[in-house]
């Protein structure tokens, strides 16, 4: 007999969805499903890290398995070789995807860069000329992590499989792919698929290209990667070590008598054991752009031939090379079978000049990520991170291209939105490949005098790009033009931002916005800011409030009121607003402040006083505040005044569709 009555409301279920936001609102029709080919609004292609990032934040943003297909020719997550670090940015990603635990808690995280060069004294051959941070600008997570490329594959993958039920289709190919608006015009693109010896054809609105160096999608779609390859050859090996090299689980750039090496320390395997990555130069030149035959000599390929000095480079003599360069320190596999991986690759650097194609009314319909288009040298640590920060600044223009949340004017561009994913990432990319040429010669030269009495490369030489290019390599520095998902078109006295160093956290329209630890209003708890932008497709506006925030007929107020009815005028859900105050004159109650504040940030209302000066960090004067508008994918896409909320409302209304506009 029961002796209690029991009610649950409907919204019960929305307790156990797998993520804490629902999907983003659709005002677009819900995709039709008709006989004939097979429909989609957007297939992946490729399921590496670049492909899974793209494909989980389409599923978390709304995108069902009737919508969304994910194709991989390969039969399960990758099991060695290839990609192992991630860095601050990627860090920062990951854990507003609720995703990083794991990779910092199982990864290797490398704090400390040593650098060894040739010793004065001959008995030493090389010794350690310094030590620096890994990471040499404000983030945080101040360190890089190395962990397996498959291993983050599988987290991703898991992750998806709580909003897919079909996850990735493996063992599938794409044979072709092209446009052809005849056929179905809202259904252009056609991909024909191989899966088990079986073919098919399907219709998509939308293709993206995550299907590396060696792209189908990028070759049917008539584009090529440009560039040139680098007179060195490199080896790469993972394994478990026995050595007496004091600096093995520390990141290492070792230059010395008998070539280059870097030391990249891994995770623990199941032996209990540590892997360690080593870069080793192989010995010896070649003409750049050799790939091509020069002798006219059919039978074999030249002398000097790229592929035939890869083809010569074994682990065995990868090794040998190693050995040589960390004498007088000894370095040899701790066990029979203790390599786990290997390979020999030829320094190059190449980019596309299109990461999109259009169909015959300029909508972007065919995209390109990743590999697909630039491919650099592993040394910098940045093929896997900018690749899956490709599909992060894909994803939400897409998404909202999709559910109709894009506003379209007679007066503006057809597809503006999705313009800036070539124009933010081919910037990014170009940037990546100029650095990654210095960086690679520099590593690649002779550090101090040759055997032939040429002074090559200095110490300090090679250590200032280091420094330099640290902001770029730990992606925090990443900046994307102007456009019109980013605004600085602020200037002069209107500015609310005073400073130039934006590194160190200055709020600056392209660039990410750093995280600082704050004080919450509602219940006391520290927090990181960053954890109010979690990647569930939403703009926030940031309002640092003034100093005058107790005064109810003073500025802050006024905004904040202003701002909330801002919201109301967009789709719901689709803005949220987070606000910090700077040291008051005295404590309040809510009652003390706009209405506006609790209803719309009742758990986002910070001091940003108590733990870490946020005005100063963000470059603000606590006398005038400021207003910052946050892209879903964290970047700042403008800055206002704090009283000036019509240019708030300016930029958000050129992104997303409003309600003025609806009705």
């Amino acid at each position: 007999m029961p002796v209690f009555t029991e009610y649950s409301a409907s919204s019960r279920d929305l307790r156990v969805l797998p993520s804490f936001a629902p999907p983003l609102p659709r005002l677009a029709p819900t995709p039709r499903v008709e006989g004939g080919d097979a429909q989609y609004e957007v297939i992946v292609v490729g399921a590496g890290p670049a492909g899974l990032m793209l494909e989980l934040l389409l599923a978390r943003y709304g995108l069902s398995d009737e919508s969304l297909l994910c194709i991989d020719s390969k039969a399960s997550t990758l099991k060695s070789g290839q990609a192992d670090g991630l860095q601050p940015r990627t860090l920062e990603t990951l854990k507003s995807l609720g995703l990083v635990d794991e990779i910092l808690t199982e990864g290797c995280q490398m704090w400390q860069v040593a650098f060894w060069n040739p010793s004065q004294d001959k008995a030493k051959i090389i010794e350690r000329t310094s030590l620096v941070p890994d990471v040499a600008v404000p983030a945080r997570y101040p360190h890089e992590v190395t962990i397996h490329q498959g291993r983050i594959e599988r987290i991703l993958e898991t992750d998806l499989l709580r909003y897919s039920k079909r996850g990735v289709q493996r063992n599938t190919n794409l044979l072709d792919v092209k446009i052809d608006e005849e056929g179905d015009p809202d259904y252009p693109v056609v991909a024909e698929l191989e899966s088990e010896g079986c073919r098919r054809k399907v219709r998509t609105k939308y293709l993206v290209g995550a299907d590396g160096a060696h792209s189908v999608v990028r070759r049917a779609m008539g584009l090529r990667l440009e560039g040139e390859s680098l007179d060195h050859i490199w080896g790469v090996i993972d394994l478990i070590v026995d050595t007496d090299f004091p600096d093995i689980r520390r990141r290492c750039a070792i230059h010395s008598p008998a070539g280059s090496v870097m030391v990249i320390p891994r995770e623990r395997v199941a032996t209990g054991d540590y892997l360690t990555r080593l870069y080793v130069q192989v010995p010896g030149d070649y003409k750049p752009s050799s790939d091509r035959r020069t002798d006219g000599n059919s039978s074999g390929p030249a002398p000097g031939d790229a592929r035939a000095r890869r083809s010569q480079v074994t682990d065995k003599t990868i090794f040998e090379h190693a050995a040589a360069a960390f004498k007088p320190y000894y370095i040899r596999p701790k066990t029979e079978g203790a390599v786990d991986w290997w390979a020999a690759y030829q320094i190059g650097q190449r980019v596309t000049d299109r990461f999109s194609v259009k169909d015959s009314k300029g909508v972007n319909r065919i995209f390109i990520v990743g590999d697909a288009c630039h491919t650099h040298s592993p040394k910098a640590g940045q093929g896997m991170n900018v690749s899956m920060m490709d599909s992060c600044n894909l994803a939400w223009k897409l998404a909202y291209r999709i559910n109709g949340l894009i506003p379209t004017s007679m007066n503006s561009a057809q597809d503006a939105v999705l313009d800036t994913y070539q124009t933010e990432r081919q910037t990014i990319a170009q940037q990546l490949i100029e650095f990654d040429k210095a960086f690679s010669s520099m590593f690649s030269g002779k550090i101090g005098a040759t055997e032939d009495g040429v002074q090559g490369l200095t110490h300090e030489e090679f250590l200032q790009v280091f420094s330099q290019g640290n902001g770029f390599t730990s992606g925090c520095g990443i900046e994307y033009p102007d456009s019109v998902a980013v605004d600085r078109s602020i200037n002069g006295s209107k500015n609310p931002i005073t400073g130039t160093d934006y590194l160190s956290g200055l709020l600056r329209p392209g660039r990410r916005v750093l995280n600082v630890r704050v004080i919450r209003h509602a219940d006391g708890c520290p927090r990181d800011l960053q954890d109010d932008f979690p990647s569930t497709g939403r703009f926030r506006i940031l309002c640092l409030t003034s100093s005058d925030l107790l005064d109810k007929e003073a500025t802050s107020a006024k905004t904040l009121t202003a701002l909330g009815e801002i919201i109301t005028n967009f789709p719901p859900s689709i803005i949220e607003q987070v606000v910090i105050h700077p040291r008051l004159s005295r404590s309040f109650m809510w009652h003390d402040i706009p209405y506006e504040v609790k209803k719309y940030s009742e758990m986002s209302f910070y001091s940003g006083h108590e733990i870490e000066d946020v005005y100063a960090t963000y470059g603000v004067d606590p006398s005038r505040g400021a207003l910052a508008v946050i892209r879903p994918d964290g970047y700042v896409g403008t800055i206002a005044e704090l009283a000036d909320v019509t240019r708030v409302d300016t930029f958000l209304s050129s992104l997303i569709v409003s309600r003025r506009v609806r009705t």
